[in-house]
């Protein structure tokens, strides 16, 4: 192969792996957020990291721009940027609740919580009927 065709292909190779390495340090500083189970930011972009190089640093891109133009928006998302760059001036949304109110309404077991509340009383007794036959059927 002539040298400036391998040069080129190795520095493809070089700039992969500088991507995913880059990916990598994004996925260990992201935090998880235990109280959103099969919900979590952090927990997807793991998964979806894994899923697009699954060759690891071999993974060749396919859309480099575009990889690098997800990498610098979720870089923004994580480092606060936007929240730095246009301040609030208090600590609540439009329904008066602070940050930590609408972390725990949003917790995976307060939408469940919220879920059962809002199922209507013949919905209620027609699982628990359901499940007492299947309790019955076992038995026998």
């Amino acid at each position: 192969m002539p040298r400036p065709a391998r040069e080129a292909q190795e520095g493809a190779a070089n700039m992969a792996a500088s991507r995913y390495r880059r990916f990598l340090k994004l996925c260990e500083e992201w935090p998880l957020d235990e109280t959103k189970r099969g919900r979590d930011l952090g927990a997807h972009l793991r998964q979806r990291v894994a899923q697009a190089f699954r060759e690891g640093e071999n993974t060749q891109v396919a859309e480099p721009e575009a990889c690098d133009q997800m990498y610098e928006s979720l870089a923004r998302l994580h480092s606060n940027y936007y929240k730095h760059k246009y301040p609030r001036p208090r600590d609540t949304g439009f329904s008066g609740l602070t940050v930590e109110q609408c972390r725990t309404v949003l917790a995976t077991d307060a939408l469940e919580e919220f879920k059962e509340m809002n199922k209507g009383l013949w919905k209620k007794l027609q699982e628990r009927f359901a499940a007492k036959n299947q309790e019955d059927k076992t038995k026998e």
